[in-house]
């Protein structure tokens, strides 16, 4: 297991990160059944697994099963003897927690609330990362801001960061934060993929530039680059992509990338999925990738992506099959600054 520099800060994370989105569920609610419904002992057995291929890195948020998620992983740290400095533990805010008008969204009042709710469910006197888990279109960004630094300085959270922002927000942000002196973003955690790449046209420029580490979500689309999807193959029954067609994904190029990722997994005597996170991995502006499972041979496929290098031709040959369409105005940034390339930033490895 790699470890790499939590954004420009001085902590490590392990370049893989547990999910926690299947802990929990509610056999009656679509969604979240759809999700995952891991138990106690299940989840044990996943965490238990995670920390002994050396994952350090742990996301959930307060809306995974309303509260569950975090519950099961806090008691599962307990019951396993894990010493809280060896783990990195993150939540988030923002979710509809309730059916009054202010158990949702990023004001003052929510945050605080919810920090003490996360705080207690899982058993720690901080939160390592508490990111804002979406846009709230209504409370100003300075309200919010001076919320989670306010959080910062009372020691319940020692990092913040953000979610699912465009990125022109996440910028002014950073501008506000930097005016005010507030404790500022210092991880965006995204959807990216092989079949989704949609980021690397505005967020992946301003993360390099502004030096934020960046958290996957869905590293293989919600399950469509598992290698059990495609042309040919059969619907795997029970699949969470089948019940919950998320993230949206353009499935003639997806295709495309699939067959390829295909051949490169044979090449190296992998599987396709450990292929698609290989290649996340191999690029500089990703801190960590969030995997999410629902068995123990689920994460073991998963976790032997760390071990997997691939070549410079394989990612040639991925980069190609997946690029995006070119859009104004980054054709003509290319064509006017083509030859004037900073070096990318890259986060320090341990």
């Amino acid at each position: 297991m790699k470890y790499n520099q939590f954004g420009r800060t001085g902590l490590f994370v392990s370049e893989i990160c547990l999910g926690a989105m299947t802990f929990g569920g509610n056999p009656d609610a679509g969604f979240w059944k759809a999700i995952g419904q891991l138990g106690q002992a299940e989840v044990d057995g996943l965490v238990a697994r995670a920390l002994a291929a050396g994952v350090n890195f742990f996301d959930t948020a307060d809306v995974y099963s309303f509260g569950q998620s975090e519950r099961l992983l806090g008691q599962s740290f307990r019951n396993l003897g894990v010493t809280r400095k060896d783990v990195i533990i993150a939540t988030k805010v923002f979710g509809d927690m309730g059916p009054r008008p202010n158990d949702k969204g990023a004001s003052r009042g929510h945050i605080m609330d919810s920090v003490q709710a996360s705080l207690e469910r899982l058993q720690t006197d901080h939160i390592d990362l508490y990111q804002i888990h979406g846009n709230d279109s209504v409370t100003p960004i300075e309200e919010t801001l001076r919320a989670l630094d306010d959080l910062v300085r009372q020691g319940l959270v020692r990092y913040v960061g953000v979610s699912n922002w465009a990125a022109w927000k996440i910028a002014r942000a950073l501008g506000i934060s930097e005016a005010r002196g507030y404790a500022r973003f210092e991880t965006l955690q995204a959807y990216y993929s092989i079949a989704g790449r949609d980021l690397e046209r505005e967020l992946v420029p301003m993360l390099t530039e502004e030096k934020l580490g960046l958290m996957v979500w869905s590293p293989l689309a919600g399950g469509l680059l598992s290698g059990k999807f495609g042309p040919g193959a059969p619907t795997p029954e029970g699949a969470r992509r089948t019940a919950f067609d998320f993230p949206p994904v353009d499935t003639a190029r997806a295709w495309a990338c699939v067959a390829v990722m295909r051949e490169v997994a044979s090449a190296h005597g992998a599987s396709v999925a450990q292929v698609a996170l290989a290649w996340l991995l191999a690029k500089p502006q990703v801190m960590s990738i969030i995997i999410g499972a629902k068995s123990l041979a689920q994460l073991e496929d998963n976790l032997a992506a760390a071990d997997l290098v691939l070549t410079a031709e394989d990612m040639a040959r991925l980069d190609e099959v997946s690029a995006l369409p070119q859009e104004y105005p980054g054709w003509m940034l290319e064509r006017q600054g083509g030859s004037r390339r900073p070096r990318p930033f890259l986060a320090a490895k341990a």
